[in-house]
């Protein structure tokens, strides 16, 4: 039996095939899940229609996640469809392209509250909003993060500061949740192609960075984003909840960045 077989999933997020999002979404429709796609606005439905060829759903539903009345649409969306739901996939970060371009010190008021509301409030806005459709269902929600939130990645600026308060968010909801028999995680995935990333300026010096200098010496997919987010999201992790799990080929556990025989060479040969 497939790991979701039958369970309802709501996923957010997608922008198109490249995003960290439609590779969980890819990996649950493998597993047996159905699901739900809430695009932001009508100018991604185009795209987001046509992802959700590929994924054999034609259950859309628009939500911009600063709206309360789009969020208590897409229950009633669901609720209508479905009548229940296991699965809520937060996959939502945003700050003004202006915000990563200087430095954090620089960081405009209005940018500060666009990225924490729709990166981080966001998540609590649905968590609340949908519980009820989750009752006596064990529900699981996964959201997404980034090393930047317990280092400092230069021009990540004001999102390593969402992230962070998305990671502690995480906790305090697993909290909350866990009362009505409901998880929540977080993925702190590696440095990924994503339409989004590249607002980041310097990102592919990020990612040259994380592949040189990870253990496995390789680049983070979505792929093994999604492979992950199906276990988490299933009865096989029914412990686990409030985590932060790095799917990052080990970037995050070095101290020294470089290779051994890189190092050696610097250490003792010079």
């Amino acid at each position: 039996m497939a790991l979701l077989e039958g369970k309802k999933a709501l996923i957010t997020g997608i922008a198109n095939d490249k995003s960290i999002a439609y590779g969980i979404a890819k990996a649950f429709k493998e597993e047996g899940a159905d699901l739900c796609i809430a695009y932001a606005n009508e100018n991604l439905l185009k795209r987001v229609r046509s992802v959700a060829e590929t994924l054999e759903t034609d259950f859309l539903v628009k939500c911009d996640v600063t709206s309360d009345e789009d969020i208590r649409n897409l229950k009633e969306a669901i609720k209508e469809r479905w009548g229940v739901l296991d699965i809520i996939i937060h996959s939502i970060a945003y700050a003004p392209k202006e915000e990563f371009k200087n430095a954090y010190l620089n960081t405009s008021r209005e940018g500060f509250k666009i990225a924490m509301e729709v990166s981080v409030y966001s998540l609590t806005a649905l968590v609340r909003e949908l519980l009820p459709l989750m009752e006596g269902r064990n529900g699981s929600v996964l959201t997404l993060s980034y090393y930047g939130a317990e280092k400092v990645v230069p021009h990540y600026n004001v999102m390593g500061i969402a992230k962070a308060a998305l990671e502690s968010s995480v906790r305090y909801l697993a909290y909350d949740i866990a009362k009505f028999g409901h998880r929540i995680n977080c993925i702190s995935a590696g440095p990924i192609r994503t339409l989004a990333a590249f607002s980041i300026t310097g990102f592919h010096l990020l990612m040259e960075h994380s592949i040189k200098v990870n253990p496995f010496g390789k680049p983070t997919t979505i792929e093994d984003v999604g492979d992950v987010a199906v276990f988490l999201c299933s009865e096989k992790a029914r412990a686990i909840t409030g985590e932060v799990i790095h799917v990052d080929y080990g970037y995050h556990i070095m101290g020294v960045f470089g290779k051994e025989e890189e190092i050696k060479k610097e250490v003792f040969e010079e």
